[in-house]
């Protein structure tokens, strides 16, 4: 039998897991915290169109891309596990200004020229359909193809999948990815892929989070994701069954994963001139965690070597390119190259050599 190790039991780690195993590898995930991490603090939006923005062509299309590999991956952790993971059927991007309903105008502009068409919304439009929204809000921007999943749903299916599909998992670290005896290797250690293989454009990237439990008598969570810029800050409200996860802050704050007051204030202020009614839910956590980033927001999915394969690199983004890298990994591992697959390659940054030394293990 082809034996497989995973390095890293996030979400990316454990669906190439269970794919990978699906596809006839004796595969074992090493990581001393499976499932937690970047993935258990996670929003969950499925959003290639509404966060995208002119110019930014080959991210668009590989979103979608993940987008559309979603229903079907989903289908299949519900057939094994029973498990539904999706929370919200819709995204509504809101503006509070003139200038931000502008910017949605153009992205709803540039989106169209590809196929894909979102409607614009005016004041009366938006307050139709999510009236708890503060009169403030000037338009809107609904994009009735993006959903959302449940994040902690979705890594307990997962670990489900990969005991029912034989997947070892060993809650330990790896030193060197030289010291193991697998046939081949999926680097998939998030933001700490590069420390067992320097050189790697992978960096962390801190994002602070919040969960906010809806309370009896409290107006109910919106039933789409929502999504705004206040004061030139990011904030996205999405629906979970208890209340709303509120998120999120960005730091270029290396493996610090400490959740700060000014962080906490931003969000609940930012999240309060867009619902204002959240100011009755209870807060209920508050985490921050480290998202493995690229210099083009692009992850890394293709092979280091003749034996290590990256599956890393996916930023902001890791639930919605969940579903097309664990399609993805098994077939490179098989040796094909998807044309989806080109534009993901690591091949396009300068090449990185395997380290001779051992770096420091995945935390």
């Amino acid at each position: 039998m082809r034996t497989l190790a995973v390095v890293g039991g996030g979400a990316v780690g454990l669906a190439v897991a269970w794919q990978s195993a699906r596809a006839g590898w004796t595969v074992t995930v090493f990581d001393p915290a499976p499932g937690s991490g970047a993935s258990y603090v996670a929003g969950g939006m499925l959003a290639p169109l509404s966060e995208g923005w002119p110019g930014e062509d080959r991210v668009l299309a590989f979103g979608a891309a993940a987008l559309d590999a979603w229903p079907g991956f989903a289908e299949q952790l519900r057939a094994v596990t029973g498990e539904s993971v999706f929370a919200a059927d819709e995204t509504l991007t809101v503006a509070l200004d003139a200038a931000d309903a502008a910017d949605l105008r153009t992205v709803a502009d540039w989106l169209a020229g590809f196929g894909h068409d979102l409607r614009v919304l005016d004041r009366a439009g938006v307050r139709a359909i999510e009236p708890a929204l503060a009169r403030t809000v000037r338009a809107g921007l609904l994009a009735s193809t993006e959903p959302a999943i449940d994040n902690r749903r979705v890594l307990r299916a997962l670990l489900a999948a990969c005991t029912s599909a034989g997947v070892e998992i060993r809650p330990e670290s790896v030193a060197a990815l030289d010291d193991l005896p697998h046939d081949r290797v999926v680097l998939a250690a998030g933001a700490h892929s590069a420390d067992l293989w320097p050189g790697l454009p992978v960096r962390p990237v801190k994002g602070e989070i919040l969960r906010l439990r809806h309370r009896p008598g409290v107006s109910p969570p919106p039933s789409r994701v929502i999504r705004a810029r206040v004061h030139g800050r990011q904030v996205y409200l999405v629906p979970r069954e208890d209340g709303i996860v509120l998120g999120a802050t960005q730091y270029e704050a290396g493996h610090d994963t400490t959740v700060t007051i000014g962080g906490v204030r931003d969000l609940i202020a930012d999240a309060e001139a867009i619902l204002p009614g959240i100011a009755e839910y209870e807060l209920a956590e508050a985490n921050a965690g480290s998202r493995p980033s690229t210099p083009d927001n692009l992850p890394l999915l293709g092979p280091l070597d003749d034996r290590v394969v990256a599956a890393t690199g996916h930023g902001r983004n890791g639930m919605l390119t969940l579903a097309i890298t664990a399609a993805l990994v098994p077939a490179l591992l098989a040796g094909e190259t998807p044309a989806v697959a080109e534009a993901v390659s690591p091949q396009r940054f300068p090449a990185s050599p395997m380290p001779s030394l051992s770096p420091g293990g995945v935390r």
